[in-house]
């Protein structure tokens, strides 16, 4: 059931979800095993997720556009779609290195627009932006756009198709591991859970399993942040509060937007 369930959602996938998800397959087929006992059957047969390692930035803000203001720093969202984080990340193919673009929504996880491309090229994150903007579940509702200060987020291409589409731009100040935990945390997930970290064969193979990797990850994927739901639920059905990343779950302001 393990093997399979990871198959099927993550070959990451870690033992508090997995007893969670597999409760119910488990009391079906007679087996009574709790959390500690389920524990100890996944380090008995080297079942347990390994650590992992960090990986490299992408981002250059040695540019001269203009930066925007952190209009997020220390608040959370509420809803759906009032706050979206960007970023890129690189993934390796036997022809060198590709780039993702993601938005992602901040309060539900949803993986809101995509671009995988050879380039990292700001017409690489307006593409996934203009995805994400097709796929607003609740377009009159004001959104704020969050990124790092890489000069595809700061080119006026991006940020004019941004506001075009009554975005507000918001920018990380200075280095802050918090700022964008939440972009860095779906990079590595995309990477270790779904097979973007090892060398792909080439880029329509990549652009093939990111479109898989994103599927799985909104409808599939359960989240501890979403009390073990998964993203495209909770974006339908906002009725959770936010849970920060950072240390102790600290309370902080709600956004007003």
């Amino acid at each position: 059931m393990v093997k399979d369930y990871r198959k099927k959602v993550g070959s990451k996938t870690g033992g508090i979800k997995l007893h969670n998800e597999l409760k119910q397959n488990c009391i079906k087929a007679n087996i009574k095993i709790g959390r500690d006992k389920f524990y100890r059957f996944l380090r008995h047969n080297n079942l347990l997720v390994p650590k992992r390692k960090n990986y490299l930035t992408t981002t250059n803000s040695n540019h001269m556009y203009k930066k925007y203001k952190n209009l997020v720093k220390n608040k959370v969202p509420n809803r759906p779609e009032q706050l979206w984080v960007s970023d890129i990340t690189y993934i390796k193919t036997e022809n060198g290195h590709n780039y993702l673009a993601l938005v992602t929504d901040a309060y539900s996880k949803q993986i809101m627009g995509y671009k995988l491309d050879n380039h990292m090229r700001t017409s690489l994150c307006t593409d996934a932006l203009a995805m994400a903007i097709k796929n607003r579940e609740y377009p009159k509702l004001p959104l704020i756009h969050h990124s790092d200060r890489g000069f595809q987020y700061c080119n006026p291409k991006y940020t004019t198709f941004a506001e075009t589409n009554g975005i507000t731009m918001s920018m990380t100040e200075q280095y802050d591991p918090y700022e964008n935990a939440l972009a860095e945390r779906i990079n590595r997930t995309l990477k270790y859970e779904y097979g973007l970290k090892q060398t792909i064969k080439n880029t329509d193979i990549a652009q093939q399993m990111t479109e898989q990797a994103v599927y799985i990850y909104n409808n599939l994927r359960t989240h501890f942040s979403l009390d073990l739901r998964k993203p495209a639920e909770v974006h339908l059905n906002p009725n959770i509060k936010y849970k920060s990343y950072r240390k102790n779950n600290v309370n902080l302001p709600e956004l007003t937007i």
